[in-house]
This record gives structure tokens, sequence and C-alpha cells, in this order.
């Protein structure tokens, strides 16, 4: 069997998560990486074969995306060449992780497009919601990347296709210590407004990793460094607790480590907002930035030691395996299923 693996690069969380997934689909077949995106840091362990600009959320500096630079660095003629050169009718199955390119071929050549993402589940029936809907947030969510089958990973189980996290093997083996530090991974911000707030902080040890910054550097009770994968789940194994936005897979490793974790979700980030909720839900604080105003809030969790208790298990093997008995040769033998718009559910 011939797969394609699609991957969103924007961020570091889907990377993360393929690193595990990549090798548990080689057992079924030859399997080529397809990444776009130009906002992800980690070096994958494993041969890409498309390497795409595809459509980028930008960060920005003050807590959430730059929608004017997202839109500023969207390329539609080139977006649209990258969806005609691939060369989708080659592969036997196509599973995709949030990423548009792909999906946007798959979707012109009624070719089947297998979810499997947390976004999947964050657009679930049933996913915990924001007090406050974004509804142009929602629109792009649901239309971002459209799929035909969807299976979806989120903090909590929830019906026969949302499952828990994937939990990379590097962070499953990590020796869980605390010597006292609260590790930061806060790419919206940059390093000016993370030393102004944390440094509010006197009594704290933070070891911050940035995307802004390409050297180390030591201010007050505060190390800021550059992205490193290694470094920075050694770090968060050793932590006190982890401070960081409301993505997915940082909180849901966090959780896994058993540290006590605060997030703060972008702005303009719809997705961020629903992680939020269900975060929450389960007993997670949540801040809405680091502006002064919830310096109480911040100063509270810190000197608190409650810490949610999961049980994620290692299934992703058994996941992967159900996905293609499923639909890897039912799509090769061309019984394809109707194409569900708005990634067939929410």
């Amino acid at each position: 069997m011939k797969i394609l693996y699609a991957i969103q690069g924007t961020g570091n969380g889907h990377l993360s998560r393929s690193m595990d997934i990549v090798p548990s689909l080689m057992v079924h077949g030859e399997v080529d990486v397809l990444v776009s995106g130009i906002q992800g840091d980690l070096t994958l362990p494993f041969p890409v074969k498309y390497k795409l600009r595809g459509l980028s959320f930008i960060f920005g500096k003050s807590g959430g995306v730059n929608l004017w630079k997202t839109t500023a660095k969207t390329n539609v003629r080139k977006l649209v060449k990258e969806i005609k050169s691939i060369p989708i009718d080659e592969y036997d199955l196509i599973i995709n992780d949030f990423e548009p390119v792909s999906a946007w071929a798959c979707y012109f050549k009624n070719k089947p497009c297998i979810s499997l993402s947390h976004q999947a589940a964050v657009l679930a029936p049933g996913a915990a919601k924001p007090d406050t809907e974004d509804m142009v947030g929602k629109l792009i969510l649901n239309n971002y990347a459209p799929t035909t089958a969807q299976y979806g990973f989120h903090f909590t189980a929830n019906g026969n296709n949302i499952f828990t996290p994937v939990i990379r093997r590097q962070v499953r083996e990590q020796k869980v210590t605390d010597e006292g530090h609260y590790t930061v991974y806060l790419p919206a911000y940059d390093d000016a407004r993370l030393l102004k707030r944390l440094s509010e902080y006197p009594d704290v040890k933070w070891d911050v990793f940035s995307k802004h910054n390409k050297k180390t550097l030591h201010a007050y009770n505060i190390i800021i460094q550059p992205i490193d994968s290694e470094a920075f789940t050694r770090s968060m194994a050793a932590s006190s607790g982890v401070l960081c936005g409301a993505g997915f897979e940082t909180p849901a490793e966090a959780l896994y480590l058993g540290k006590k974790l605060l997030v703060i979700p972008m702005k303009n980030q719809y997705e961020q907002h629903l992680n939020a909720a269900t975060l929450k839900a389960i007993g997670v604080p949540v801040v809405k930035s680091l502006k002064k105003k919830h310096q109480d809030s911040i100063s509270q969790w810190l000197q608190d030691d409650e810490r949610v208790k999961v049980d994620y298990p290692d299934m992703t093997q058994q996941i992967v395996d159900m996905v293609v008995a499923k639909h890897g040769v039912v799509d090769r033998v061309g019984n394809q299923p109707d194409l569900i718009s708005n990634n067939g559910i929410g």
C-alpha cells in the first residue's frame, strides 16, 4: 500500500505527533510525508517528500495570531499551484493532520482524505465550546482542510472516533523530577513582553523557550533560549509547572508528566479557545493574557499545587491500524464514500 501522510507545519504540535504516527504507518506500506507551513521549528527524523508553503498562520508578538501578516504572506496563486502539483492519484490512502494542500487536492479530485487530527476532535459534536463564539474562526476551522472521514485526538476521549493524545515516545521515556523551575512556551509573545511580565514574580525561576531568540539570554530570574525539542522536553519533565499557550501537544504532554499547568489561549486563534474550554472543564486554570490585571491569577497558580490527573495510554499503533484497516482496502478498490463538506462534523 502506498500512503500519503500530510502534516500541518504551522507550529510544532502536528510535527511532534508525526514522530509517532509515521513509524506506525510504515508498518502498513510505503509512506510519503508532506509538510506545509512556515512556522514549525522541529527537525523530523524521517524524509519529507513534499515541503510546501501551504497556508500558515503567523504568530504575533503580543499574545495572538498576526492576522495582517497571515494575510500578507498568503500567496493564493502559489497555493493553487501547490494543490495542483500533488499526485494524489498515486496513493492508496491519504491521511491528513489538518493540512490544507493535500486536503483540497483530494477534494477537487473526489479522492477520499482521512483526517487524523486534533481539529477533528475540537469540532466534533459534544466538544466543549468557549463562552464567546468566534464565527470567523469557526468558519476557517471548518473549511481549512476538508476531509471525508474524521478521527480525532483530544484531552479526553469522547465517542468511538475521539482518542486521548498521542504522547511522543521521547516524553514517555522521560524521568520526571521537580527541580523548582517553571517551563514556559508562549510563541505569540516576544521576549521583551515575557521579560517584563515574568520578572514581576522575582521568586520564581522561569525557563523560557522562544521563537524570537536565536541564542540563550539570562536576565533577572529568567532564562530565555531558542526552541530545542530535546531541551524543552527535559525542562518540562524536571519542572514544577508549565505555562504555555492553549495548543494541544504541549498541554497534553504537561498533563501526562503530572505537572501543574496554566494556559493562555492565543488571540485570534479559535482552536486555542476551544482547547481552553476543554482544559478549563477538566480543572486546568486559564487566563486570557499576561497583562497585569491577571497577575493575581498567575500568582495564585504559582502558590497552588493542584494537578489534573490524566490517563493517556500508548494507543498510537492500534489507532493507526484501525484507520488503515477501515479505509485503506476500501479506498483502493474504488468504493469511495461521498465527500462531506466542512470536515463532516460540527
